[in-house]
C-alpha cells in the first residue's frame, strides 16, 4: 500500500512540475476573457507555420525555465497565426479571424511579440528572434518604456 501511494504521490509531482515547465498557450479569445477576471499583460505570439525563427523560439527560448516561469506569472500567453483567415473571435465589439488581427496590431514581420496591457487599450512590438536572456531583457524594457508612468 505504501509504495502505491507513493507512486501516486511520484507521478502527482511529475505532472505538476512538467506543467510548469511548458508556457500555458491560449486562445486570443480565452486571454480576453481570463483577463476580465484577474487582470494582467497579454503576449501574442504573432507567428506563421512556414517562419523557421517561429520554430526556433519555440524549440529554444519559450522552453527555458526562465522564460517560461515568468511568461506563465506576468502574462496570459497567446499565440496567434498570422495568416490564418479561417478561426474566428470577437474583440472589441468587432469580428476578427486571427490574420485580420495580426494586421490590425500592425505586424509586418516573424516572429513578433505584442505586449498589451491589462486595460486592452495600448499595444508594443518586440519583433525577432531572441535568445532566452535576450527575450527576457527585451521584454523587461519594452515594458519599461512603453507601460510605466513617465515621472
Amino acid at each position: 500500500m505504501k509504495k502505491l501511494f507513493l507512486l501516486f504521490f511520484l507521478f502527482t509531482f511529475t505532472q505538476l512540475v512538467f506543467a510548469q515547465q511548458e508556457i500555458q498557450w491560449m486562445k486570443f479569445e480565452d486571454a480576453i476573457a481570463a483577463n476580465e477576471k484577474n487582470p494582467k499583460m497579454l503576449l501574442v505570439d504573432v507567428y506563421t507555420d512556414w517562419c523557421g525563427w517561429c520554430k526556433k523560439m519555440d524549440k529554444e527560448t519559450f522552453t527555458d525555465p526562465k522564460v517560461v516561469e515568468y511568461i506563465n506569472a506576468k502574462f496570459y500567453a497567446v499565440k496567434l497565426n498570422a495568416e490564418d483567415t479561417k478561426r474566428t473571435f470577437t474583440f472589441g465589439g468587432r469580428e476578427f479571424n486571427e490574420a485580420e488581427m495580426a494586421a490590425a496590431m500592425r505586424v509586418r514581420s516573424y516572429p513578433n511579440f505584442v505586449i498589451i496591457e491589462p486595460t486592452l487599450q495600448n499595444i508594443a512590438q518586440l519583433p525577432g528572434y531572441r535568445q532566452p536572456e535576450q527575450f527576457l531583457a527585451g521584454l523587461n524594457e519594452l515594458i519599461e518604456k512603453a507601460f510605466r508612468p513617465k515621472p
